[in-house]
């Protein structure tokens, strides 16, 4: 069965890292019912091998695990080079406003908490999918100190490689592309993420945030304008 606006998802693989057993059968039957091929691990240790090992499109990754748990998991795929740039979705128990800024400043590219819909975690993985498949118009874009290779997702600061998530590099390209000119902070959400509502301006802000920090002195060239959203500086001509 295809799912309505998104017909490539059964050339993906996600792997799903959660320990208890109904949870990854719930999540894993929705994603093969969309198309999906799912890869299951059900603790820590285990869900790093395979990940390193098969090198999926999108990981689903609980933070209570046995063994290694979820944060040192995420922290060991982004020192791989094998794992770096795959998308991880993070999902647990933790609710706590505080546990989701954590998470998202970790570096994932999403975060939900259970009790969770499976139709809104569809969407979620879709929505990164999406923008991860979406073809450039050209595979190199440069602006500014910034350099951008849209085939493998690399990113340059004058000409020196900086790491950023592939939800990063979206964000910061996004905002490249239309430079001098302030992005709504819905817009970016519905552009970035798929969705837009008022519970989660905040994983926009904690992206800028993380983002600036990775850009060091660069991170200036990113304006907030009050009460609209983000913009990239115009570079002098």
């Amino acid at each position: 069965m295809e799912t309505p606006g998104y017909l490539s998802s059964a050339m993906h693989r996600i792997l799903i890292v959660e320990d208890e057993q109904d949870i990854a059968d719930l999540i894993g039957f929705n994603l093969q019912r969309a198309g999906f091929e799912v890869l299951k691990a059900h603790d820590g240790i285990v869900g790093t091998e395979m990940a390193m090992r098969e090198r999926p499109d999108l990981i689903v990754l609980d933070l209570m695990l046995p063994g290694r748990d979820g944060y040192a998991v995420f922290r060991e795929l982004r020192r791989d080079t094998r794992t770096v740039g795959i998308p991880v979705i993070m999902l647990t128990a933790r609710a706590q406003t505080e546990d989701r800024i954590q998470g998202l400043e970790a570096g994932a590219d999403d975060y939900l908490t259970k009790p969770f819909s499976p139709k809104e975690l569809l969407l979620r993985v879709q929505a990164i999918l999406k923008r991860s498949d979406a073809a450039p118009g050209s595979v190199d874009f440069s602006y500014g100190p910034f350099r951008f290779d849209k085939n493998a997702l690399k990113f340059y600061i004058e000409n020196e490689p900086a790491e950023l998530t592939s939800t990063e590099f979206k964000l910061l390209l996004y905002l490249c592309e239309r430079a001098g000119k302030s992005q709504d902070r819905n817009d970016l959400l519905r552009t970035i993420w798929g969705y837009s509502d008022a519970a989660h301006s905040r994983t926009l802000d904690t992206h800028m945030k993380r983002l600036r920090q990775k850009l060091g002195p660069h991170g200036s060239w990113i304006e907030t304008i009050r009460g609209v959203g983000y913009c990239v500086a115009k570079a002098n001509e």
